[in-house]
């Protein structure tokens, strides 16, 4: 990697000018040496089980990296220079070796972002982590009461959340992130989700919720309306201190551009590496269409990273396709991926939630839609139609 990259902040806190922005994207619509970003899904299993869960996790694959696999990756992140990792699941902290793991990334140069339910910081832990450098924990938290939280992922699970942000606060562990899903039960409740992040000292991360795992059998009720989608954008661009990872740069066709890369970085700055070693272009496309390796081949994550032929055909020009004659495409750049993927529209088509209308017409006509792996527990959460309030 070029010492441009690694000394840019992190991705999530980019806010860069549309000169910068523009030199930085072409760059990066190229592919990297190494990415600025890996997400690494550390197990499937969860003590929780979200309605919108992108790997619809719950059960353990009994062929999990192991921890000695797990260490050897780690190096070879290292001697790639990835900036960072963000480690999840399922729920990370329920592998056995979790800590050790976190540890031994440190220790070796690689800083680690955990996302979790918070099931397992208690106070001790969260004193272990305030005293740890280049760490950072992400708490997922998707309703600003108990009531909305809940019902997406489960009773008890606000309460646990709350408890945790408490016992970091309390550690004096600094700017943790607090990780929302936008659905439109809970879009209306961002200004109490910045609330909390105040009183907490922490950072509000707002992402986009996609189709993706169980979330393909959720969107037609949780994905925000399109009112709600521009009410969003709006209050964003008043809040750019929000983090938003680019999760929401099709909306960018609204006129200014949010803070951020504005562009899929799928294959090209991202990319995951799943519990058994497989690597995805992105987190949210767990699906053969888009695994280009596995780290446990020859070559390693490198190899993959470096030599796929999807990542290559991924990192290739791409055509605007059914967009070419929208004049926004230059700013929404066609939208999501693996929101088009998973909701039957071709990867040259519109996002199935195009400001300007054009993917609604073509989710509705998709006759076929692709489905991922499922670790689900037979039984799940159940989400109820009963419309709710939010406020």
């Amino acid at each position: 990697m070029t010492d441009l990259i690694i000394n840019e902040p992190r991705p999530d806190d980019l806010v860069l000018s549309q000169a910068k922005q523009s030199g930085l994207a072409t760059q990066m619509k190229q592919g990297l040496d190494a990415p600025i970003c890996l997400t690494w899904e550390l197990t499937y299993a969860c003590n929780l089980q979200c309605v919108h869960c992108l790997s619809s996790s719950g059960r353990r694959d009994p062929d999990e990296l192991t921890t000695a696999e797990c260490e050897a990756l780690i190096d070879e992140l290292a001697r790639m220079q990835v900036f960072y990792i963000n480690v999840g699941g399922g729920e990370p902290t329920i592998r056995n070796d979790f800590w050790h793991l976190l540890r031994y990334a440190v220790d070796h140069g690689v800083g680690v972002k955990f996302s979790t339910n918070g099931s397992r910081i208690d106070a001790q832990v969260a004193a272990e982590l305030a005293a740890m450098d280049y760490v950072d924990v992400q708490i997922s938290i998707d309703g600003a009461d108990a009531d909305t939280n809940d019902r997406i992922r489960g009773e008890g699970s606000y309460a646990t959340a709350i408890t945790a942000m408490e016992h970091l606060a309390e550690a004096g562990f600094g700017e943790f992130k607090i990780s929302v899903v936008m659905t439109r039960h809970n879009i209306e409740q961002v200004e109490t989700f910045k609330a909390m992040a105040d009183r907490y000292g922490a950072q509000l991360r707002l992402t986009r919720f996609r189709p993706s795992g169980r979330g393909a059998d959720s969107w037609h009720e949780l994905h925000p309306t399109d009112p709600q989608q521009r009410a969003l954008y709006y209050w964003l661009l008043d809040h750019p201190e929000v983090l938003t990872g680019d999760s929401f740069f099709h909306l960018s066709a609204l006129g200014e551009a949010l803070p951020g890369l504005n562009m899929c970085g799928a294959g090209r700055v991202v990319c995951l590496i799943d519990p058994v070693g497989d690597v995805y272009a992105c987190p949210f496309v767990l699906h053969d269409e888009f695994r280009a390796g596995s780290v446990r081949d020859t070559g390693g994550f490198a190899h993959v990273w470096q030599e796929s032929e999807r990542f290559a055909e991924l990192r290739e020009p791409q055509s605007a396709g059914a967009c070419a004659s929208c004049g926004h495409f230059d700013a929404c750049q066609g939208g999501c991926m693996a929101a088009k993927f998973f909701t039957g529209i071709p990867l040259d088509g519109p996002d199935p939630e195009c400001v300007l209308g054009h993917g609604e017409p073509l989710v509705q006509a998709a006759t076929e839609r692709p489905q991922g792996s499922d670790h689900s527990f037979r039984t799940s959460v159940q989400l109820t139609s009963k419309p709710r309030s939010a406020g």
